[in-house]
């Protein structure tokens, strides 16, 4: 009984789908490794991850909880924890609490004098990742509130690893990347729920977009190869990156010009988002390489 009630808790923070954890990591470990000019320091390494799963988990369970009367009414959704009542509301917000409590002790482990400022953008980080599933309902480009949330992935981490924001160039264009990144793909998840939300009345990026929305992905795509070359350019990264880098550039704008196709099944979009992860972790392996 027990083990089966873990098992629906893990849903509920969705760290049963590696994919939409890595997906938030794979920025902070561009920011680490730009920050650093290198290897990382292990231990703060594996800091960052825990505290990226808290925070995943922290805007998971927010989500649903906005959405729980929303999300039985679309199909990808409907089977999820709270929509499906197997958790219950005050049980959500419990894991919902340990979550912010484990992101908190996180920035607590963080080196002394850089915790501070790590401390002050995690408060900056909670309203919007509390608050932003609630756009969807008044606005027409809710993915943007999770793409800023996405972007202090690289401002927590260069915190931690420089303590300060005085990172120039380098980290003025890896939260540019991650922003753009972040909405590109969001967006194309969007894509699969469009039927179900013109329905209930959900708007996105998707739905704004609307023919226009593959050119959309394709130039948030162009934008993070662009932003992404210039940090490492500025980091003074070996050659050893560029052809890494152009590889992923290339299957990126590949993957976006897919979604012109009219055929599409829905499940093409959940490939492609699980697609980006491997070309987001392809732009962080040019990086790591080129740093070396």
């Amino acid at each position: 009984m027990q083990g089966r009630r873990a098992g629906v808790w893990l849903e509920l923070l969705r760290w049963h789908k590696p994919s939409g954890r890595l997906i938030l990591l794979i920025p902070a470990g561009w920011a680490l490794w730009l920050a650093s000019a290198g290897l990382p320091p292990l231990p703060l390494l594996g800091w960052i991850v825990l505290g990226g799963l808290a925070v995943s988990g922290a805007g998971c369970i927010a989500n649903d909880l906005w959405d729980r009367r929303l999300d039985p009414q679309v199909e990808r959704t409907a089977s999820r924890p709270l929509a499906s009542g197997r958790v219950s509301v005050p049980e959500a917000v419990v894991l919902l609490l340990l979550c912010l409590l484990l992101a908190w002790l996180v920035v607590l482990a963080l080196p002394p004098a850089h915790r501070p400022l790590c401390l002050a953008l995690a408060v900056a980080a909670l309203p919007p990742v509390l608050l932003y599933p609630s756009a969807k309902r008044w606005f027409g480009y809710p993915q943007a509130g999770w793409a800023l949330c996405g972007g202090f992935a690289v401002l927590i981490p260069w915190a931690a690893v420089r303590g300060s924001l005085a990172g120039g160039w380098p980290l003025a264009l890896a939260w540019a990347a991650t922003l753009c990144w972040t909405f590109g793909f969001d967006t194309v998840y969007a894509m699969a729920d469009r039927p179900d939300d013109r329905r209930v009345g959900i708007r996105s990026s998707a739905l704004s977009l609307g023919n226009r929305a593959p050119l959309a992905v394709a130039l948030c795509y162009g934008a993070t190869a662009l932003a992404l070359a210039g940090a490492a350019l500025h980091a003074g990264v070996s050659a050893a990156f560029w052809p890494l880098w152009l590889l992923a550039a290339v299957l990126m704008q590949q993957q976006a010009a897919t979604l012109r196709r009219a055929d599409l099944p829905a499940s093409a979009y959940g490939r492609h988002f699980q697609r980006q992860v491997q070309l987001g972790g392809l732009l962080l392996l040019a990086l790591i390489v080129g740093l070396w």
